[in-house]
């Protein structure tokens, strides 16, 4: 394995097998020809033709556009693409920060192919000598997506009605027990960008992240039973377990990578596949 390897892995995808899901002019997603050619059979309202998938000019609300995503959601799971509906809802929209045009269950967004969003924290401690050191999660044993892989202290998806700051604070006090207060001192660092495709569809990722530092007399504490235990390791070992093992969850190998070059512990002199890996992780 390699930085660069999981990255590789992060961007594997074969447009071909897809067709684009527009509309109102949009490109919003790309869904596989199969699903496409079934989905007027599933409702009226999705108009497929050879190169496109869009939806019926006469449904425009933003509610009916939705409960025709959720009619194509549940169908998903008749269907095996999805085991179970998250009921939890993602904005459809053409970029972020426009406004939504409909609402789609988490598990059903790689099947569309839609963008979506999630923050990932950093949470790090830094010793007396100035050296950094990561808080590092170990994912319960019970999870659907990477069980018992290692991950950030603090992620999570970006659901429609709640703002990232609002999200950060909400996903820091359900994985890692920290106060509000505490939460907002996360300093927003940049993006990341992927996309992969899978089994479902395809997963267009776009990962804000956060540096939090936190002091020595604070350790994060789980409570939603999504993380089995926390760990502060040295950057030293955790470069070292990114880029010789498979151990972490897919998309955090990422995200680590880019606190790596930050903080200069990844550097084009010890790095030689520096350049790539820096441009590979918003792609």
């Amino acid at each position: 394995m390699s930085f660069l390897d999981h990255i590789r892995a992060c961007n594997a995808h074969d447009l071909s097998g897809f067709r684009p899901f527009e509309l109102d002019g949009h490109h919003l997603g790309w869904i596989r020809h199969a699903l496409a050619q079934e989905l007027p059979g599933v409702d009226p309202g999705f108009v497929t033709t050879t190169d496109r998938v869009t939806i019926a000019p006469e449904i425009r609300d933003f509610e009916a556009r939705s409960a025709l995503l959720d009619h194509a959601a549940h169908y998903l799971v008749e269907r095996g693409t999805v085991k179970a509906l998250r009921g939890e809802h993602y904005a459809v929209m053409p970029r972020w920060g426009a406004e939504p045009l409909m609402r789609l269950d988490r598990a059903a967004v790689a099947a569309f192919g839609i963008e979506s969003y999630g923050l990932h924290v950093n949470g790090f401690q830094r010793g007396a000598d100035g050296t950094l050191s990561l808080w590092i999660g170990r994912r319960a044993r019970d999870r659907e997506i990477a069980p018992g892989q290692l991950d950030n202290m603090i992620a999570g998806g970006q659901p429609i009605g709640l703002s990232l700051g609002e999200n950060l604070v909400k996903e820091a006090q359900e994985e890692a027990g920290l106060d509000a207060a505490t939460a907002r001192r996360a300093v927003p660092v940049g993006a990341i960008r992927y996309t992969m495709e899978t089994e479902a569809g395809l997963k267009r990722d776009r990962l804000f992240v956060y540096d939090l530092e936190l002091p020595a007399d604070i350790t994060p504490v789980n409570t939603d039973g999504e993380v089995e235990e926390f760990a502060l390791w040295t950057l030293d070992r955790v470069a070292h377990s990114v880029r010789t093992t498979g151990d972490w969850k897919f998309n955090v190998n990422l995200v680590i990578a880019d606190f790596l070059i930050r903080h200069g512990h990844l550097t084009p002199e010890n790095e030689p596949d520096y350049l790539e890996i820096a441009c590979g992780l918003r792609q």
